[in-house]
């Protein structure tokens, strides 16, 4: 009996060997991805933890999550959209989150990707854009509701809140709305001047990685001239 535990205890021991080494060769593949794809455009990969999101990031909810917080795998650099210049910085993130029944403890690590921009405007009002979710349906149902739009598939499929709803109005024009209604787009989040792309739930292939940063060019491209300039001035 004894040498069937031994036994046992070898091919646990094997098997956990077998995923740690082919999780290694993921993590290693991804990387050099990464760092080929941050040649191409011309920006810097640092595949190091970068601990510095608790300080300049904590108003992007999705970074405040959990314990043991960091960025990795960044890709840092400039994007230019309609001869404007935007700081960005996109890459991978990881939190974990412990929980207790009082008998046993466990912990459950999270990792997503995200792309943030810096706005070259001063006082850029708050905007949050994304999918509508059954507790957004929940909060409207008790006079919570978020901002509606003539369109009433938009309003019906997006969730939208702003402290400036003439803001919000003018960048979700009609050829806005239609973008956001093709495919399957990020949660934009645009907070004290740093628009925030992701959702908080999932890793980005490199292909990915290059697509966000396309999207995210043509949203910014479809802001208004007026509201660009007012935002400039």
């Amino acid at each position: 009996m004894e040498a069937w535990y031994v036994v046992i205890a070898f091919a646990i021991a094997a098997i956990i060997g077998v995923v740690i080494y082919f999780g290694y060769l993921a993590e290693k593949k991804r990387r050099e991805e990464l760092a080929a794809l941050a040649g191409q455009l011309g920006w810097r990969f640092d595949p190091t933890k970068d601990k510095s999101h608790d300080d300049e990031y904590a108003h992007f909810e999705i970074f405040r999550r959990g314990h043991s917080r960091c960025a990795f795998n960044t890709l840092t650099g400039e994007l230019t959209i309609d001869e404007r210049n935007y700081l960005a910085k996109m890459g991978d993130f990881v939190y974990k989150i412990t929980t207790s029944t009082g008998k046993s403890t466990q912990t459950h690590t999270y990792r997503f990707s995200y792309l943030i921009l810096h706005l070259p405007f001063a006082n850029v009002p708050d905007l949050l854009i994304r999918r509508e979710g059954m507790f957004d349906k929940l909060a409207g149902a008790f006079g919570f509701d978020d901002i509606d739009f003539e369109s009433a598939e938009f309003s019906k499929r997006f969730h939208v809140k702003s402290p400036d709803k003439k803001f919000a109005y003018d960048v979700l024009h009609p050829r806005m709305m239609e973008y956001l209604l093709v495919g399957d787009p990020p949660t934009v989040d645009i907070e004290c001047g740093r628009c925030c792309l992701s959702d908080g739930r999932h890793r980005w292939s490199p292909q990915e990685f290059n697509s966000t940063l396309s999207w995210v060019a043509d949203f910014i491209d479809l802001w208004p001239d007026h509201v660009t300039a007012e935002l400039e001035t």
